[in-house]
């Protein structure tokens, strides 16, 4: 079983920086998986802000390209979440979150963000991120 760890989220001020990392454990060997980033604010709607494809490719909500920026450290199973320039709409529980996928794409952009066209798999307990401004 897939497990997800979440940690580096905490309160900022706007223009601030963040690094969120997940730690992973459980992948079966052979498999591939999509990593991704989904974050969700109070009373409003999951949302994806960033994912890894399996063939490495990124993919990010338009409201956080250039300001974040995803990575994945696979020999030790850990995938990251660089956050730049942080603003008050930036707030919001972020989750980590995996997929398994033979071939295709697991994400898709909707609108300003990114879905994820299957459903995730497996999914981290969340982590919270608070930016003042």
């Amino acid at each position: 079983q897939v497990h997800l760890v979440e940690s580096g989220g905490g309160s900022v001020q706007a223009g601030g920086s963040l690094r969120l990392s997940c730690a992973a454990s459980g992948f079966t060997a052979g498999t591939r998986y999509c990593l991704g980033w989904l974050r969700q604010a109070p009373e409003k709607r999951r949302e994806g802000v960033a994912g890894i494809e399996i063939d490495g490719r990124e993919i990010y909500a338009d409201s956080v390209k250039g300001r974040f920026t995803i990575s994945k450290d696979n020999a030790n199973n850990f995938l990251y979440l660089q956050m730049n320039s942080l603003k008050p709409e930036d707030s919001g529980m972020y989750y980590c979150a995996a997929e398994r996928m033979s071939q295709g794409n697991c994400f898709a952009p909707l609108g300003p963000t990114i879905h994820s066209i299957y459903g995730m798999d497996y999914w981290g307990k969340g982590i919270p991120v608070t930016v003042s401004g």
